[in-house]
């Protein structure tokens, strides 16, 4: 060719530009001589360009072996592929001349692995590459290849619109097993409403009956259900892996090569990949891959059509009116994971009807968190601040949409099992927080076992940690609750686009589970811990919600604190914990009493068991007893200790120890208050406060030093029936 084509250079540049160029050479001034001398100088300055000329005119049926002239320039090419990127013009002419097989197949292989893009692959290109398959010559090891090679650039493809119209001649290859699931991912990235048909979920179903329940067929069939539920009638596991294995590692490593001396960002989803592996074959990532994509649109060079026209490129909508002016107009960024970037991206994704643009974000997500933190050997670069960064517009994003991911939720379930406890923990527990409801049936292997396993293995600030992030849990199941429970059952919303359905029942299963894990956890935190106040009192944020879970949030359900959390509260040493027991313990009165009155006014109210008056009625009598009648460690009381031993102790009056004068939180008040009531004694008699009226002033100024909840648990439990002789309060079974 008398032309040059540029391996390298712009998409405009090729056989044209360089023809235009030797053109205006010759109208120029100069010789005919000076022009052949600059033309060949050109071409010895970049004998790359020979190279690729041999090949666009290579002939059918040149012997490969001892031709030492393709060889040289093979390598050539590939210096350049490694170097720099091919241009669209070379991607166009090596893989035409790899898939027609020109000189064989012993070079097709090696061809497609140097097909490393600088911009963009033309759309062209693929077409014909994948019209080769039908030739039935290409071995099925080289097939496999070109497939990884097409998902691996998908996104670098300028224009879908051909492939998409080949969907039919694609979906042919299913019924071959080896390329069925790399044919399978490619479908599921080219699928439309449009396309799904009744003969292609039967053939789909077909291959699951021969092949059994495979997750490539399933996720297809997932897809397929999501547009046309009428036409897929299987159940598909809501929570099956919904994640295609990757299959771009022949290219990945020399991908980000070049991105990374270009300059430039790669708009692939290889760029939630990281280096290759290393001569241990352990993976190590640098972790300059987890950025979020620009919010871009995609390349098309094409000639619009009718249809094209109308739509309009997410990145240009500037408002929420011309979001909400252009909704079914919208379209969709080529890479997903852009969505994380813009807010009115994330409006777009929380009222769009259309699921595949959430399916896509799933997949994109959960190929990230997967690669390049839950298979990550080298845990000092998962500390990067990209990392960080990643996780929290993560999070922003979950909270923006008031749901979780469930590609999330699976990399949870599996990152428990190798975490520390410190690595990101902000961010897992924040992550963590948002799971939806899981069934009583999977919630200890999944969620409790490694979450026990950490808890007990660490400081007491993870602890603190870990309760806080139950509790933001606990919180979002209920209000999930309130939000979707119906009158029959409840439908509890993974997030706006697929659910789970799971009967009152078995929502109230899941909830007393946590409650009881929770439970479990305090009570032995606090033993090991030596009843922190800190632990302490995220244990009783968390029991504060609890209490009033039947009147707040509408769930027909009360838990009681167990003895390990409610003593210790009780004997604190700080006042403030013995005021939240006490607010905790009116609030369960309210509610238990509440609840008691619906069940004899109506026969659906929910019947509340014996044992939970009782333990409840056991707690509030213990409470009066200590804090108001002066009965501690009496016959009958929760906590009991021998006679002797109590002698022993030489503490006078023992009984009176845990009063709301004696007991070591309100010391320091009955103190104070002594010295403020009688000023000219130099000795202080505590037991002088409980006389009539220097009592109805110690409360009072106990009372004003904000102490509500133990006012709250004094009115309702003692001073409501003081007028009947009684001292304390119990509701009755």
């Amino acid at each position: 060719m008398a032309a040059q084509l540029n391996l390298s250079g712009p998409p405009d540049s090729g056989l044209s530009s360089l023809t235009d160029q030797s053109m205006s050479s010759q109208t120029s001034n100069r010789s005919l001589r000076v022009a052949e001398k600059e033309r060949r100088k050109n071409e010895a300055e970049d004998p790359s360009v020979l190279a690729l000329q041999y090949f666009y005119n290579v002939e059918a049926g040149t012997p490969v072996s001892g031709n030492d002239e393709v060889e040289r320039n093979l390598v050539l090419v590939e210096q350049v592929a490694y170097r720099n990127g091919l241009s669209p013009e070379a991607i166009s002419i090596m893989l035409e001349f790899a898939m027609s097989l020109r000189m064989g197949h012993s070079l097709c292989p090696r061809v497609l692995k140097c097909l490393i893009p600088v911009t963009v692959v033309p759309q062209e290109a693929v077409v014909r590459g994948v019209s080769w398959l039908g030739v039935g010559k290409i071995p099925v090891s080289t097939q496999v290849l070109f497939i990884k090679w097409v998902l691996t650039v998908f996104d670098m493809i300028d224009a879908k619109d051909q492939l998409r119209a080949i969907y039919g001649f694609i979906f042919s290859f299913v019924s071959e097993e080896n390329l069925c699931p790399f044919i399978c991912h490619l479908l599921y990235l080219l699928t439309s409403k449009q396309i799904v048909q009744v003969f292609r979920v039967r053939k789909l179903l077909e291959l699951q009956s021969k092949l059994g329940r495979q997750p490539f067929l399933l996720n297809l069939l997932s897809l397929y259900k999501v547009f046309c539920p009428e036409l897929v009638t299987l159940s598909i596991p809501s929570r099956s892996k919904s994640v295609f294995k990757n299959h771009n590692m022949p290219w990945k490593s020399a991908l980000f090569a070049v991105q990374k001396r270009n300059g430039s960002q790669v708009a692939s989803s290889i760029s939630l990949a990281s280096a290759s592996k290393d001569g241990t074959n352990r993976r190590k990532r640098k972790h300059r891959h987890l950025e979020i994509p620009v919010l871009s649109s995609v390349v098309n060079k094409e000639p619009q059509t009718e249809t094209s026209r109308r739509l309009v490129p997410l990145v240009q909508i500037q408002s929420v009116a011309e979001l909400l002016e252009n909704m079914d107009h919208i379209e969709l960024p080529a890479q997903m994971g852009s969505l994380l970037g813009s807010s009115l991206a994330l409006q777009y994704l929380d009222c769009v009807q259309d699921e595949s643009a959430l399916l896509r974000l799933n997949f994109w997500l959960g190929y990230a968190l997967h690669e390049e933190l839950l298979f990550c050997g080298d845990g000092a670069s998962q500390n990067s601040e990209e990392s960080l960064q990643f996780l929290d517009k993560l999070l922003s994003t979950q909270h923006f949409l008031q749901e979780g991911f469930s590609s999330s939720e699976a990399f949870l379930y599996k990152f428990l099992n190798v975490w520390d406890g410190s690595l990101l923990r902000p961010q897992i527990l924040g992550l963590l927080s948002n799971i939806p409801v899981i069934p009583s049936s999977q919630i200890g292997r999944l969620l409790f076992e490694p979450l026990m396993q950490l808890f007990f293995t660490s400081s007491v600030f993870f602890k603190c940690g870990l309760i806080e992030c139950l509790n933001n849990m606990l919180l979002k199941w209920l209000i999930w609750h309130s939000v979707y429970a119906l009158e029959d059952d409840l439908d509890i919303s993974l997030n706006s686009h697929t659910s789970i359905n799971m009967t009152l029942s078995g929502f109230k299963d899941s909830v007393m589970g946590l409650v009881d894990f929770v439970g479990r956890l305090g009570s032995i935190g606090l033993q090991l811990e030596g009843c922190h106040s800190l632990l302490l009192s995220f244990i009783l944020d968390f029991y504060t919600m609890v209490c009033d879970m039947f009147l707040k949030y509408g769930l027909p359900l009360v838990v009681l604190p167990p003895p390990g959390v409610f003593y210790p509260a009780l004997f604190a040493t700080d006042p403030v914990s013995v005021d939240r027991l006490a607010f905790i313990m009116y609030r369960y009165k309210v509610n238990l009493t509440s609840a008691k009155s619906q069940e004899k006014l109506t026969e659906q109210a929910f019947h509340i068991s014996r044992q939970t008056f009782r333990e409840f009625n056991n707690y509030t009598v213990y409470m009066v007893n200590c804090l108001w009648n002066s009965k501690m460690f009496q016959p009958g009381m929760g906590v009991q200790l021998g006679e002797e031993l109590l002698l022993k102790s030489n503490v006078p009056q023992y009984w009176t120890s845990f009063d709301l004068v004696h007991h070591p939180a309100f010391m320091s008040y009955a103190i104070d208050f002594h010295q403020k009531c009688w000023p000219g004694k130099k000795d202080i008699d505590l037991d002088s406060i409980k006389h009539s009226k220097p009592w109805s002033w110690y409360l009072e100024y106990l009372f004003s030093q904000g102490y509500d909840g133990l006012e709250l648990f004094v009115q309702s439990n003692i001073r409501a029936r003081q007028g009947d002789g009684q001292q304390g309060d119990s509701l009755s079974t």
